[in-house]
């Protein structure tokens, strides 16, 4: 079976609808996306396999092998979208549009985009006997979970010397980016009639204590870390929403606050929450209050990799371009667990990720391919 051009193949893997949320009005199976890929990839003589991601008979990761060795490129990606708004698009979100050079779609840049990339940049090498092995690895749930690469990182697979990732970065590569933490505090009181406070014990009045501690351990968190290579030079905690009580006349009797917290590399997800928990109990005692913090996924660690790794060197020479460091979380970190030097490096722009008509410029695709092709080259012959 011959397999499909770039154009069509990103066509048809935008028409494949894999929305990933933690929403279960929203949430999608990625099976269409991954059989897709499993087709062409095979067809390329690769060995595919398809597994299941624990906990969830709808998700999948792909791992697609050509050659073999210890070493070796993985060229990785996410199969998810994130929900979408609908009435606000220009066209057909699940239809590949082209117009003003641009390839508009769900998922077009960020990134689904990448795929035929790499399987144009792998079909290059179809008759070349690989020194090293080529895996193309495609993921599930990166928008909510990261669970794909979280599965992949406790299995200790798959295993190769050198990991691209190609979020849409314009084809810059980057060596560093923010870990990210999600937690809920919730405050459980004690209701009552609001013309005497002593029939209860209001949450929201104790979560505003919380919210007090939470801006001071921000501002002493910003005060000790500090790495002038990022936009946003200091760790940064947002108040996301909170909700709570249901009348005005009555004493609120339950409040909670959502909040995210994004780390520098050599802070560490895991004392950060211990650290919060402390500050919450010291409120709970004072205020004679339930409080508990929940974790509402699993957060990703930060990521840095050394700036004269060999992957980092290849990258620039490449590219032109020196390294950078991004604010938004990645699944690199759990790809560097499994001992890979590992970059994040893809056409267009996180810019247009995550809002209406987004779209992945003409104009990336075939520098993207080049510079992917040159990567096999070097790491896998």
């Amino acid at each position: 079976m011959s397999i499909p051009d770039l154009k069509s193949q990103l066509q048809q893997l935008v028409s494949a609808p894999s929305v990933s949320s933690h929403s279960a009005r929203w949430d999608m199976t990625n099976e269409p996306v991954i059989v897709l890929l499993a087709q062409w990839l095979r067809d390329l003589n690769f060995c595919v396999e398809i597994l299941p991601v624990p906990g969830n008979d709808k998700k999948f990761n792909l791992v697609a092998t050509l050659g073999s060795g210890p070493g070796g490129l993985v060229l990785a990606g996410h199969t998810d979208t994130v929900p979408y708004d609908d009435q606000l698009w220009q066209s057909d979100p699940f239809k590949l549009s082209e117009r003003d050079n641009r390839w508009y779609g769900l998922g077009a840049t960020d990134m689904k985009g990448f795929f035929p990339v790499a399987i144009e940049a792998a079909r290059a090498f179809e008759n070349t006997p690989l020194q090293q092995p080529l895996i193309i690895l495609a993921t599930a749930d990166e928008e909510s979970t990261m669970s794909g690469a979280r599965a992949l990182a406790e299995a200790g697979y798959p295993k190769a010397r050198y990991a691209v990732i190609g979020e849409p970065t314009g084809l810059r590569p980057i060596r560093m980016h923010k870990g990210m933490m999600m937690e809920a505090v919730q405050i459980e009181g004690h209701s009552g009639h609001s013309s005497d406070p002593s029939l209860g014990n209001n949450a929201l009045e104790s979560m505003h204590r919380v919210i007090q501690e939470l801006m001071s351990f921000r501002q002493s968190l910003q005060q000790q870390y500090q790495n002038p290579l990022f936009t946003v030079p200091a760790p940064t905690l947002n108040l996301g929403c909170i909700h709570g009580g249901d009348n005005p006349n009555r004493i609120c009797g339950h409040c909670e606050l959502q909040f995210d917290l994004r780390a520098l590399p050599g802070m560490d997800n895991d004392e950060l929450r211990q650290q919060i928990d402390e500050k919450l109990q010291v409120v709970a005692r004072e205020n004679n209050i339930v409080v508990q913090r929940k974790t509402l996924f699993g957060g990703v660690p930060a990521f840095e990799q050394s700036a004269d790794s060999e992957l980092v060197k290849t990258a620039e020479r490449l590219t032109g371009h020196s390294t950078e460091c991004v604010a938004f979380a990645t699944e690199a970190p759990f790809l560097q667990r499994l001992g890979m030097e590992t970059i994040v490096m893809g056409p267009g722009s996180i810019d247009q990720a995550h809002q209406p008509d987004e779209f992945i410029p003409l104009d990336q695709i075939k520098p993207a391919v080049d510079v992917l092709k040159q990567m096999i080259q070097k790491f896998c012959l």
